[in-house]
């Protein structure tokens, strides 16, 4: 999948799934809200059915898996008909695999040196992260000065939601931020799918806000 199309509602709800059987509502929850998207990471034992049951039934969703930490799980996220792929960091074995699959990736950076390893491997849009913790949009920015001629942008995470994302979307090197705070354990745990739907809406406001 072309990575614009991937960034571009502006906001990746991130979800760690603990039971397969809130896969389905929580994709029409997200849709509910206006968004087609959604991150799975892979730290748990549903994560993969939850990743097939969702593209079963809505072949349309734009589909990530994320905490992509090997380059078997790589391939294995391409043979399911995953569009993306997320990593923490960058490893080069795992962004090779990704793209010999067909798998657009978004690799993990904190450093310059991280970009230009990125930039090596073809890739231009990033995860910085953990973002609050990092610095950030002021820290995006100063790494960005050098290598916008590049075409480089960042999906930042970690410490951004609701308050800060408009802060974060506002910034021309953002490509689109990850939202973890829209798809809490709680929220699933609980089915609290109307509230899920809420935050995202909410979220899709302020992105196309940020876009006039």
């Amino acid at each position: 999948m072309d990575m614009q199309k991937v960034v571009s509602k502006r906001v990746v709800p991130v979800a760690v799934i603990e039971d397969a059987e809130h896969a389905l509502p929580l994709a029409e929850a997200l849709l509910a809200g206006g968004l087609g998207v959604i991150e799975v990471t892979l730290r748990t034992p549903a994560a993969e059915e939850a990743l097939a049951r969702i593209r079963k039934a809505h072949p349309d969703f734009i589909l990530g898996a994320g905490t992509i930490l090997e380059p078997d799980q790589a391939r294995r996220m391409a043979e399911l008909g995953v569009d993306f792929g997320v990593s923490p960091g960058l490893r080069a074995e795992v962004v090779e695999a990704a793209h010999a699959a067909g798998l657009a990736f978004i690799p993990g950076v904190a450093t310059a040196t991280e970009i230009e390893a990125a930039l090596a491997l073809d890739c231009r849009v990033l995860k910085f992260f953990p973002a609050s913790l990092l610095g950030g949009v002021p820290m995006i920015e100063a790494l960005a000065a050098p290598y916008r001629h590049r075409e480089v942008r960042f999906v930042p995470l970690g410490g951004v939601n609701q308050a800060t994302m408009g802060e974060y979307l506002a910034c021309k090197d953002v490509a689109a931020i990850g939202g973890s705070w829209l798809v809490t354990r709680d929220l699933l745990n609980a089915g609290n799918w109307k509230e899920i739907t809420r935050r995202v809406a909410d979220a899709v406001a302020v992105a196309v806000a940020s876009d006039r």
